[in-house]
């Protein structure tokens, strides 16, 4: 109970800092500002779902994106609407085009239904080391996404599934994004957490020691799944259309840029990279269209966005391999600045007492 107070302590000022977006996004943005803003929070909750695994293994993963669309895909399947439903997958096997759930049960189930892949496939992921599992990661998205493509009777190949309730707004993704945080922060700071940090250190020191390492590896790739799954949960619930597309490698460029920037080692480095990723992104996309800034009327860039997130990830490992942050928490950050206040006014206090 102590870790999970302490955990709740640790997460006020990323949470605050996720209000106040939230609230400035509501409160001052159009339309499309707001979409913006909810995408943000789905690219936190995923992002900080992957820096579960790799901020605290050490080891890069390229397949995390398949759960987003593993979940989405589930909560797809069980929500859409029975004549919908007929339409789009009339020959889904276990008879699912008779299946109707409820938003509640859905999602639980697609939680579930991510929480279980993630662990028959950490069983041979926590077993891998070094590029062995990088190479394991990707060979699983490849395997997600050509399933996605192929199994039409149940995904509809290439196609969109659309037709999913819309139930998910700006707050649903607020109140993801912090539990994710929270999630994120009892893991990194609990025994698990620390052992396994230890472990990507020096494994064979932390083997020595009697660390169930592959065992850990096990437990951070499944619970970053079911997290990475909630993103896909909000995804397909807000935008109502989703295709296999929207799971692959563009997104998982996009959650390793953000993470990398702000840094791995830490959860508060999940949550710099995405806010800085989104605004560089937002910026980037308006140049590429060719607007008349200062009344200088800038080309099209087409493709500038994407430049953009290769450029950031080739100077992060270039300059700053440790991202922002540099494993730094937003906590810590804000008692090294108030220890130092209080430093700085320990001797102005004492030459006033004189």
């Amino acid at each position: 109970m102590d870790l999970v107070r302490q955990t709740l302590l640790r997460t006020l000022i990323p949470a605050a800092i996720l209000v106040a977006i939230a609230i400035l996004v509501m409160r001052y943005g159009q339309p499309y500002q707001i979409r913006v803003g909810y995408v943000f929070f789905i690219n936190l909750t995923m992002v900080v779902g992957l820096q579960i695994f790799m901020g605290n293994s050490g080891t890069a993963s390229f397949g995390h994106a398949a759960f987003s669309g593993i979940a989405a895909y589930t909560v797809a399947i069980l929500m859409t609407p029975l004549m919908l439903k007929r339409t789009l997958i009339p020959d889904a096997p276990f008879n699912l085009d008779q299946v109707v759930l409820g938003p509640i049960p859905s999602i639980i189930l697609a939680l579930l239904v991510t929480g279980v892949v993630a662990y028959v496939v950490g069983l041979a992921i926590s077993r891998l080391k070094g590029v062995g599992a990088e190479i394991g990661t990707l060979a699983f998205l490849v395997i997600v996404h050509v399933v996605f493509t192929n199994w039409i009777e149940l995904f509809r190949g290439p196609r969109a599934f659309y037709g999913i309730p819309i139930i998910s707004n700006l707050w649903w993704g607020l109140g993801a994004s912090i539990i994710a945080v929270f999630v994120a922060k009892l893991f990194r700071d609990s025994k698990y957490g620390v052992q396994l940090r230890a472990s990507s250190d020096n494994m064979l020191a932390a083997k020595a020691m009697g660390v169930p390492v592959d065992r850990l590896r096990l437990i951070a790739w499944t619970l970053s799944g079911i997290v990475v799954g909630a993103g896909g949960v909000l995804l397909a619930t807000n935008l109502g259309t989703i295709a296999p597309t929207s799971f692959y490698f563009n997104q998982t460029f996009l959650m390793m840029a953000m993470l990398l920037l702000g840094g791995m080692r830490s959860v508060s480095g999940a949550v710099c990279g995405t806010i800085v990723i989104a605004l560089g992104s937002e910026i980037t996309r308006t140049l590429e269209s060719g607007p008349v800034l200062l009344g200088i009327d800038f080309p099209e860039m087409f493709g500038l966005t994407g430049f953009f997130l290769g450029a950031v990830i080739v100077l992060v490992m270039a300059f700053r391999r440790e991202g922002i942050l540099a494993g730094e928490e937003f906590e810590d950050i804000w008692d090294d600045m108030t220890r130092r206040l209080r430093r700085d006014k320990a001797p102005a206090a004492a030459l006033d007492e004189r």
